[in-house]
């Protein structure tokens, strides 16, 4: 059976790079460090990689919840500490009293420096102070290319990872049952609207999955998904159980207070 036939037509790019990355470890007898994944990716190389028995791996983004992260596969002999990881935490400094910058501005201005969205990792932006986690091979030119966020000019500091701001988020878990996985009838059950609303919003680009635009209400959801609903914050499928008696999914949802 073939590895594509358990994941979306659409992961078969990043599943050919995960066999990329396992081949390597297992040919050079060393460890490959990844750029940083969502937490789908994360999920698919786990699949992947953990019926590898010779090459192990782990996820760190810098903080025990971070939901960013880079990957480090590496053959049985190794070793991993937090510092193979090669992060870099950056505190933007900016006149406070002056300005608001917001996550979505964070996010843009990196956008704009020409670099992929996979080299940097979480952003905090907590009661005005900013700080993002960076892949290590590109700190450098981030904090010589970053001089601005919007309107405002700002500077790059480097601080140590225990000077994180991050806030810690509280999720809700709960048990529902739909009668399908499409993305509207999750959608509808997962935040109380009318499947109307749901496809509202979806079609109208409200809404991702896995950190991607999907406009396609019948796109099929899986177990481990994370939704973003503008307005209405994020969720995420915590486990599909099976089906009911009455020919229903059982699925545990869990819901960012």
């Amino acid at each position: 059976m073939s590895i594509y036939q358990h994941f979306r037509p659409e992961e078969r790019e990043f599943i050919d790079q995960v066999e990329n990355w396992r081949s390597y470890v297992e040919n050079n007898y060393a460890p490959k460090l990844t750029d940083f994944l969502d937490p789908r990716e994360q999920k698919v190389l786990s699949v992947i990689i953990g019926e590898h028995h010779e090459v192990k791996f782990a996820f760190f983004g810098g903080h025990d919840q971070a939901e960013r992260k880079r990957a480090l596969l590496y053959p049985e002999y190794y070793e991993a500490n937090k510092e193979d990881f090669n992060l870099s935490l950056l505190e933007v400094n900016y006149p406070k009293k002056f300005v608001t910058i917001e996550h979505p501005h964070v996010l843009g201005s990196l956008m704009s420096l020409g670099l992929n969205r996979n080299k940097f990792g979480d952003i905090f932006v907590v009661d005005g102070e900013i700080q993002f986690i960076v892949a290590g091979e590109v700190e450098d030119y981030v904090r010589i290319q970053l001089e601005s966020i919007g309107k405002a000019k700002i500077s790059l500091i480097g601080v140590s990872f225990d000077k994180i701001i991050f806030k810690e988020e509280h999720w809700t878990e709960m048990t529902t049952t739909v009668s399908s996985l499409r993305l509207d009838t999750l959608i509808a059950a997962i935040y109380n609207f009318s499947r109307e609303k749901a496809k509202t919003y979806i079609t109208q680009g409200l809404v991702k999955v896995n950190f991607t635009l999907i406009e396609n209400v019948a796109f099929i959801c899986e177990e481990g998904d994370v939704f973003s609903v503008r307005g209405e914050g994020r969720a995420t499928v915590n486990s599909i159980e099976g089906k009911t008696k009455k020919d229903k999914w059982r699925i545990v949802v869990g819901k960012l207070k």
